[in-house]
């Protein structure tokens, strides 16, 4: 099956690649690479060899991308070489990020780790990782603030072992990433309602779960009973009722069309969604949201779609880890080779779910 879905690709815009090429500037080295359709070769930004015509010129995010194209690595600039070393020293200095999280880490401090200057470092840095080395560390910072919350340590105590200067910085941050404010997160949702509703479905038992702000999850299991005490396992001091009038007005409605989408009578319902997860795990649920029904992609346009091209593994973890079956559609990902790969739920379900997307889309 050819996706359709076409991943965003991290590059600057074309005016920007055309100037560091002409320019020859060895800060882009590793951030891209271009080749030439009438010799067949590519090269690294700064190469020196003969200018090519501007209409020859193609344009491509890493040296894997570029032999895909046909093309072959220039022996005298080596890019695959200065690609890979460059992707090297940034993952190391993702490490370093990673380590030091609760320092602080202006760009120039950075810089001065990887041996680059502070504008060099920044576009690397983003090229290989897809993100630029504030919102990594930002990322780094809020795993360990939950680390330390999950660990029983007080609110302030974790807030400061993260890193963050100030409450209101962090209670502004991480709620978008929790679902639920830090000490609620750290209570293990305690003080939060979670309403649920358990039914049938063409693709077995289907439990579905709401706060206030959407669903929070949505799996399918052997029983009713054993998807109760998974959702109490992941939510172990909120108050986790059966959805009724009082509690979850939404939530009965929800579930109806839902199982109705599942036994091919209606469209996917666009539901509230409470995302809970990690600053990456959330930017690869939210791309798959923008997946069309009947489409798939593989998890390397996955990982290139989010701006993390080198990160195809955690890209796959993320969809292992999803909470919310078809809702954020994590069936849409399969093999480079088309295969099935995993699913959390079954390859029978995967495989039933992509059909009857295909199906109500007549591919």
């Amino acid at each position: 099956m050819t996706p359709t879905a076409q991943p965003k690709t991290t590059m600057p815009a074309e005016a920007t690649l055309r100037q560091a090429v002409a320019k020859r500037d060895e800060s882009f080295d590793g951030a891209f690479v271009y080749g030439v359709v009438t010799t067949g070769v590519y090269c690294r930004p700064s190469c020196r060899s003969r200018p090519a015509k501007p209409e020859n010129v193609r344009f491509f995010a890493n040296p894997t991308d570029a032999e895909a194209a046909g093309l072959r690595p220039c022996k005298r600039c080596h890019p695959r070489s200065v690609h890979d070393g460059t992707s090297q020293l940034m993952q190391g200095l993702a490490q370093y990020i990673d380590e030091n999280a609760d320092e602080p880490m202006p760009l120039a401090r950075l810089a001065k780790q990887a041996h680059l200057s502070p504008a060099h470092l920044q576009r690397k840095f983003k090229a290989v990782l897809g993100v630029s080395p504030k919102t990594y560390q930002d990322a780094a910072r809020l795993k360990r603030l939950k680390s330390g919350l999950k660990s029983g340590q007080s609110v302030l105590d974790s807030i400061a072992d993260a890193g963050f200067q100030s409450t209101s910085r962090v209670y502004g941050a991480t709620t978008r990433n929790l679902g639920m404010t830090p000490s609620a997160y750290r209570a293990g949702g305690e003080g939060e309602t979670i309403a649920y509703a358990c039914r049938g479905t063409a693709l077995g038992p289907l439990l579905m779960a709401a706060t206030d702000r959407g669903v929070c999850f949505a799996q399918f299991g052997k029983n009713a009973a054993a998807l109760i005490t998974q959702l109490k396992s992941e939510f172990p001091r909120a108050t986790v009722v059966a959805s009724n009038m009082a509690e979850s007005p939404e939530l009965d409605a929800w579930i109806r069309a839902f199982e109705a989408h599942i036994d091919g009578s209606a469209p996917r319902p666009d539901l509230p969604l409470d995302l809970r997860g990690t600053a990456f795990q959330i930017r690869v649920w939210r791309f798959l949201l923008k997946v069309p029904e009947g489409d798939v992609i593989s998890y390397a346009e996955l990982a290139t779609g989010i701006g993390a091209p080198k990160a195809v593994r955690a890209a796959a973890s993320a969809c292992a880890a999803n909470r919310i079956a078809v809702l954020v559609p994590c069936h849409r990902v399969l093999r480079g080779d088309g295969g099935l790969a995993g699913y959390r739920w079954g390859l029978e379900r995967k495989r039933a779910l992509i059909d009857h997307e295909r199906a109500g889309r007549g591919l």
